[in-house]
């Protein structure tokens, strides 16, 4: 093996360097009978990402603007509650945050459906301890996802 080659195994991660050496992983959401492509398929972190983002950044708006009048130490915290409540109560009711509303994304149980309030709590609480989002299947969930038994996927 040339070292150009290990090196670029390395840098791809460990799906291509299975594929690569003749495993069939199949595309992300085969398991669970999701599309390849298109509405209802697996949403990519780079979307996952900006829908985070603009939703931690409202949070921090709103915990700005509306609860400590000014940035301080405990806008942080106070913007993690509102990022909780905001997640619990627009996920469990309309299925998505603004953010994931805005990059066209849902949460969806992994068996179809409509998705059951307190899946929606587990789900959002484990996101906000962010260590289990860091974590991924290889379809691309995260553990919080795995746990709540839960899909994000595109609309």
């Amino acid at each position: 093996m040339d070292n150009r080659q290990a090196i670029g195994s390395w840098l791809s991660g460990p799906r291509a360097a299975m594929e690569d050496s003749g495993a069939a992983l199949g595309f992300r959401g085969e398991q669970l009978g999701l599309p390849e492509h298109g509405p209802g398929s697996i949403a990519r972190p780079g979307r996952r990402l900006g829908a985070l983002v603009v939703d931690w950044a409202l949070c921090m708006l709103i915990a700005y603007g509306l609860l400590t009048d000014g940035y301080g130490q405990a806008t942080g915290n106070w913007a993690l509650l509102v990022f909780f409540a905001l997640g619990v109560l627009t996920v469990g009711t309309v299925g998505s945050t603004p953010g994931k509303r805005l990059f066209g994304l849902r949460i969806v149980p992994e068996g179809g459906g409509r998705l059951n309030p307190l899946r929606a709590l587990l789900r959002t609480a484990l996101l906000c301890v962010a260590v289990p989002a860091l974590i991924w299947d290889r379809d691309g969930r995260g553990l919080h996802d795995r746990l709540a038994r839960t899909v994000e996927v595109r609309v």
